[in-house]
């Protein structure tokens, strides 16, 4: 009697050390979000586990409240559950390198969203084209101010689309320089693409320039409103052009206001959905359909790249009939 039991025993422990099989038609997807304190994360987060559900996916968030040790961590946690795949919005994107290795050994397909994530054994990338929104960004500043001095306020230096970004950026912008047509005053990251820290900035590019700036190419929403702050205070808001990313709501109602001059509209529900689809196709060993390659320093990672749309107060309604806001929202 006695065998028996430790026979059953053994059984029952052998059982508990085997790995979870995985469930192809019901994959346990796991969301690893930046910041979901931000506007853009939270908004992401409902389409993807909205067409997650759809296609019969069950998703755990997490979000890492901008600290590279809590996502990793995060990791770490979905991991031990068990997930068949990972999606990740990285805070930092240097230094995700060991999760990911641990994500790989656990038989964890890894997705970057949005952001590359660099030196790591990714499997797939899916962003909107950022070197596009930079060039976006550039052209509509330089068609509102073709002359003069300009300064650029980047994204998060821990952000691998803020360079992709200035890249856009300065190909457009340096003919013109070139020409004489402008110069360069000033430059700077902006840390945690934080506002505060972009008004302190550019207050501080105002100060050294004695408010002779005559153009400002911010490379998104949240660092044009700090930036606009700034110019608030000096009464120059309105008076000089800037760019933006990401079509905040504040953003929005600051371009028909006239303060800032464009911003850039990335369809959240198209990258969210299409992200959710790529991420099942991978957990059903599914082939997706990728439309290049992006070096992330360690492989050349399968991409998906969208599409984004600059918007001007002449094509604002765009949002509307995107369903991305109302009218009474956007105040039309």
């Amino acid at each position: 009697m006695k065998s028996f039991k430790r026979t059953l025993l053994a059984t029952a422990l052998a059982l508990l050390a085997l790995p979870v099989m995985a469930d192809p038609a019901h994959p346990k997807i796991g969301f690893s979000i930046d910041d979901l304190r931000l506007e853009r994360w939270s908004r992401d987060r409902d389409y993807f586990v909205a067409a997650a559900e759809k296609l019969d996916a069950r998703v755990f968030v997490q979000s890492a409240d901008a600290n590279e040790q809590k996502q990793i961590s995060q990791i770490e946690n979905l991991i031990s559950r068990g997930v068949d795949v990972i999606v990740i919005v990285p805070f930092n994107a240097t230094v995700l390198t060991n999760a990911v290795a641990e994500a790989k050994k656990a038989g964890i397909k890894v997705v970057s969203y949005d952001r590359l994530i660099l030196n790591a054994d990714i499997d797939a990338y899916i962003s909107f084209d950022n070197e596009k929104v930079g060039k976006m960004q550039a052209n509509g500043v330089l068609q509102a101010a073709p002359k003069g001095n300009y300064f650029l306020l980047g994204g998060a230096p821990t952000d691998n689309n803020a360079k992709v970004l200035r890249e856009g950026q300065m190909k457009v912008l340096q003919p013109a320089i070139d020409k004489g047509d402008i110069k360069i005053v000033g430059q700077q990251w902006v840390k945690e693409w934080n506002p505060t820290e972009a008004l302190s900035i550019v207050e501080n590019a105002l100060t050294r320039n004695d408010n002779k700036i005559d153009a400002i190419v911010a490379s998104n929403d949240a660092t044009a409103g700090g930036a606009i702050q700034a110019l608030a205070a000096q009464k120059l808001a309105g008076k000089v052009p800037i760019s933006g990313q990401d079509a905040d709501l504040a953003a929005i109602k600051r371009v028909i206001d006239g303060t800032q001059t464009m911003t850039v509209y990335k369809p959240l529900k198209l990258i969210a959905t299409e992200a959710a689809k790529l991420s099942v196709q991978l957990a059903r060993s599914e082939e997706p359909t990728y439309s290049s390659q992006y070096d992330n320093g360690s492989k050349k990672v399968d991409t998906i790249l969208l599409t984004p749309t600059p918007l001007t107060k002449a094509n604002i309604d765009v949002l509307e009939k995107d369903g991305f806001y109302t009218k009474e929202q956007i105040g039309l």
